[in-house]
């Protein structure tokens, strides 16, 4: 009829074979599907067939039972093997794989499966039916890529705990792993990326891979914790981790000695022995800085529960740092470190051996370590540290007086540590610095005083460093000291010598006035000559149109200068907000 009709005769080449299936006639069914089946195209796609292949499979392994197609033999041997299983009480389940494969609808169901559905397919019913060996040989020979692998083999595995047991067939297989490499570095990247870390490390294991191992076991060293007192207790994974790396050196050493292996295996992770002694040192310090870390971090929360709150609040992170992070964090590391024992010089050697095994910045180190120090207000700490660097015998006198600097600007001014702070600033051997410091501490009188006593030239820019702070401050006083020595000191030599000073211009002016008529007729016509003011020979002459009132504002701003610096000289340094105490100077008239 549907020939005749001019339809598709797919639809009833299916509906017949089915029924022909279910029928129990398997040789009528097989003709009939294929009339309507085709092979796929791609055979390694991650499927298991169309559904019609899939209803195949499924009514041979449930409810289909041979008639007329199959020989008697076979089904009254199929019978009295299901009634001898039901008098024994054997579930299917525990059947030997014997028995299952020998079936004939096994046979049968594996003859559709190969013949029309992928191998995806294929590996999934041997899977279904406990038939690893087969799964994994049938995998090997057809050559099927990873993800087949990992959706048909390994994960079923790992669902049944089979684990150990497909590691057993791969050694059957393939002694040597060369042909299942590229599965089992699937494998371990499959179980990285879900988090299966136990079981990477049982398949690492089983790959020999020592260095891949040891890497896991510091994974899981680091993994979950928040504090050196868990790291103290997980510190058995660098124990192993430095066990993997030892073992990978003596086989190293044993293939060196001996015979060198033709072919080296590609999945295993090489590195050359003196990248695994650097890895071991580190994994060796590691263990010393968790020991040491752990064990004063017990004490602290034993003695006082509350007191190490501000330190595990400081660093502000999650998991605790370790030397197997970048250089940041190994800097957090010796800091850490640094601050962990009773006293800074307690834990200033292991911090050292840190920052000189991985070449760290000692400056960055001590200036983070400071910066805790004084917020904290420890500045007894603080001189500790300082001790403690300038016997390092690597730092400078510039680089502590750096790390008073850094450790001042972060440092809180108020009167309560006003003594600490001077203390510190007592401690700098440098001039400049120690200018820097008074600066930084708001103390402009004992900055200024240092800044003059200097070279002229070295004095000048320090000045000015101080005028900009008492800008800052508003400090007029201040203000108006600095301006008068740098106007005095900023010119040039040919300058200072054509202008006197301020006490020299009063001098003149008192010494070379004439005997005769006074005021001269000079100022009565608002012009003043310059016999009257200095020596005719060193001064030079005014120009005609300076009036007596340009003179009148310089006289008075030599006047003004005279006394500043003589309130200069008598000032006390301690007292940045004291009076002067030298006596005031008489009022002088501009005519005196």
């Amino acid at each position: 009829v549907s020939t005749k009709s001019g339809l598709d005769p797919g639809g009833v080449w299916q509906a017949w074979a089915l029924a022909s299936l279910k029928a129990g006639n398997l040789s009528g069914a097989r003709e009939k599907f294929a009339r309507c089946l085709k092979a796929p195209v791609d055979r390694n796609q991650l499927n298991l067939g169309p559904p019609l292949l899939q209803e195949i499979v499924n009514h041979l392994e449930t409810t289909v039972r041979p008639t007329f197609a199959t020989s008697y033999g076979e089904d009254i041997l199929a019978s009295l093997r299901e009634l001898e299983d039901a008098l024994n009480e054997v579930s299917p389940a525990e059947r030997p794989e014997v028995q299952t494969q020998n079936s004939y609808l096994h046979q049968e169901c594996l003859y559709y499966l190969t013949t029309y559905g992928p191998h995806h397919a294929v590996i999934s019913f041997y899977m279904r039916h406990n038939c690893e060996t087969e799964a994994l040989t049938y995998l090997l020979n057809k050559e099927c890529p990873e993800e087949v692998f990992l959706e048909g083999v390994l994960q079923p595995c790992l669902e049944r705990g089979h684990l150990s047991k497909l590691q057993g067939i791969m050694v059957k297989l393939d002694p040597s792993l060369d042909s299942c490499s590229r599965y089992l570095m699937a494998s371990c990247q499959f179980l990285q990326r879900k988090g299966y870390y136990h079981c990477l490390y049982q398949l690492q294991n089983f790959m020999t891979d020592h260095i891949r191992a040891a890497m896991t076991c510091i994974r899981f060293f680091t993994h979950g914790a928040t504090s050196y007192v868990q790291l103290g207790e997980q510190q058995r994974w660098l124990a192993r981790a430095k066990e993997h790396l030892k073992t990978y050196l003596q086989e190293q050493q044993g293939r060196g000695a001996g015979r060198r292996k033709p072919s080296v295996n590609s999945f295993r992770k090489t590195m050359s022995s003196s990248d695994v002694s650097r890895h071991m040192n580190t994994i060796e310090l590691q263990l010393e800085v968790t020991r040491f870390l752990h064990r004063c971090e017990t004490a602290t929360s034993s003695s006082t529960p509350q007191a190490s709150k501000p330190i595990s609040k400081s660093f502000g992170s999650s998991s605790p740092p370790t030397l197997f992070g970048g250089s940041p964090v190994k800097i957090e590391v010796a800091c850490k470190v640094m601050l962990g024992g009773k006293n800074i010089e307690e834990g200033f050697g292991i911090a050292y051996r840190v920052i000189q095994d991985f070449q760290l910045e000692a400056q960055a180190v001590y200036i983070r370590a400071g910066h805790r120090l004084v917020r904290q207000r420890q500045y007894g700490a603080v001189k500790q540290l300082l001790k403690c660097v300038g016997e390092s015998g690597t730092a400078t006198k510039n680089d502590c007086d750096a790390l008073i600097l850094s450790c001042l600007s972060v440092a809180d001014k108020g009167p309560s540590d006003a003594k600490e702070l001077e203390s510190l600033i007592m401690e700098i051997k440098s001039i400049e610095t120690k200018i820097k410091a008074y600066l930084a501490c708001s103390k402009l009188r004992p900055a200024y005083l240092l800044a003059v006593k200097l070279d002229p030239r070295r004095a000048g820019p320090l000045v000015q460093d101080v005028l900009q702070a008492a800008e800052g401050a508003h400090d007029s006083v201040m203000q108006n000291i600095c301006s008068q020595w740098l106007s005095e000191h900023n010119k040039t030599p040919m300058q200072r010598q054509s202008r006197p000073t301020p006490s020299c211009a009063l001098r003149m002016m008192l010494t070379s006035r004439p005997l005769g008529r006074w005021p001269p007729s000079g100022i009565q016509s608002g012009v003043v000559r310059p016999q009257y003011l200095c020596p005719p020979i060193r001064r030079k002459p005014a120009k005609s149109d300076q009036s007596l009132a340009t003179r009148v504002e310089r006289l008075s701003t030599e006047l003004a200068e005279m006394k500043l610096l003589l309130q200069t000289r008598h000032s006390d340094a301690s007292l940045p907000t004291a009076g002067l105490s030298s006596p005031p100077l008489p009022d002088l008239s501009v005519e005196d």
